[in-house]
């Protein structure tokens, strides 16, 4: 700047600056919090399937979210890789693309076949891929089923398609442009002693997007079936219509006969054997358990819940517990403390009529 007044190349590079801030983000950061925490919670059970393939310890640390593109991801990694793409058909759409170096999936095919992990090769035989593949598989699958959870509806996957990525020049994905801006989430990955590296998950933005909307309760689970039945054209609809109603009258227009319920009376004999049989089932354990108190938080508040935080429950200190058998509430109480363990003393009974609302 000179004599108080801006160049145009200044004002120029001010203008560039103020339009890209003024670009919109794909994700945002409270996005990427929320595919960070669904990341953590499908991927610790991914880990949990690893470890019981293997049978050593497995930990998966926080995963780190960002945007970025199959080039560069390309451009960044080292080779060979082994890749596993699954594409969801039910629950959400979309992809999956779990990438691991093949040196890491040496060390897992090596225990996987009763080996020590102790492996020098990035090469993998065949026998080798095909149990990384089903590790692979194994983990994917728990990750769904973790996910489906989640989200309160069913999820599955396809069966998973995996290849060797030995070159920069090979393709990633073929339904994934390599220029299409998609969600990295990144995981560092040991195995007790044996192994520290990482592993990647990629999802498109649509993906990530409908994942967030589930998640944040503004998307409803529409199947496939409803829109392959909306492509079909008006004729069929039509006829389909004048069938189902054509039944529909056939279904009137039959006689429909009413009888009265007859039942044999209750002997005193049966009652009694009853009461006797009932001793065949004294030892049939039930899980009691209590409830102290409920509450309702947004998934905002969840995520900023950490070490120390309170969560304030709906009811008062003075208030009694519920006491459930088998989920089913039973009776109230009030918390003790014997020998220093917490206890509960039985103030009430649940009445008849609050038994049956519980069971409702």
């Amino acid at each position: 700047m000179s004599n108080g007044f801006l160049s145009q190349e200044e004002i120029d590079s001010l203008l560039n600056g103020s339009m890209e801030t003024q670009e919109p983000e794909l994700i945002s950061d409270i996005e990427k919090d929320l595919l960070g925490e669904i990341g953590n919670i499908s991927m610790g059970s991914a880990s949990t399937a690893l470890y019981q393939l293997i049978n050593k310890q497995v930990n998966i640390t926080t995963p780190k979210v960002k945007i970025t593109t199959l080039r560069e991801i390309k451009n960044n990694f080292e080779y060979p890789n082994i890749i596993l793409d699954v594409e969801y058909v039910s629950g959400i759409t979309g992809r999956n693309i779990l990438i691991m170096q093949t040196t890491d999936a040496a060390v897992i095919a090596n225990l996987m076949m009763g080996g020590d992990g102790q492996v020098n090769t990035t090469e993998l035989s065949e026998l080798e891929v095909s149990a990384v593949q089903e590790a692979m598989n194994q983990m994917i699958g728990s990750a769904a089923t973790s996910m489906a959870t989640m989200f309160a509806r069913e999820v599955n996957i396809s069966p998973p398609k995996s290849t060797i990525w030995r070159d920069i020049n090979e393709k990633v994905s073929e339904n994934i442009p390599e220029d299409e801006a998609i969600v990295e989430v990144r995981f560092d990955l040991t195995i007790e002693g044996l192994l520290q590296s990482n592993m990647m998950q990629i999802l498109p933005i649509d993906t990530a997007k409908k994942i967030v909307s589930i998640m944040m309760g503004e998307e409803q689970e529409v199947s496939k079936e409803i829109g392959q039945e909306a492509a079909y054209d008006g004729d069929y609809k039509s006829e389909e219509k004048s069938i189902s109603t054509v039944e529909a009258k056939k279904i009137e227009e039959k006689p429909v006969e009413v009888h009265g319920a007859s039942f044999e009376p209750l002997s005193q004999g049966i009652v009694g054997e009853s009461h006797k049989n009932i001793d065949l089932i004294l030892d049939v354990p039930l899980e009691v358990s209590v409830i102290l108190g409920r509450t309702k938080k947004s998934i905002k508040d969840i995520l900023n819940l950490s070490t120390g935080s309170l969560i304030e429950l709906d009811k008062l200190a003075e208030e009694p517990v519920e006491i459930l058998i088998n989920g089913k509430k039973i009776a109230y109480g009030e918390v003790v403390v014997v020998d220093e363990n917490f206890g509960v003393r039985i103030t009430s009974i649940v009445s008849g009529a609050d038994r049956i609302r519980s069971l409702k």
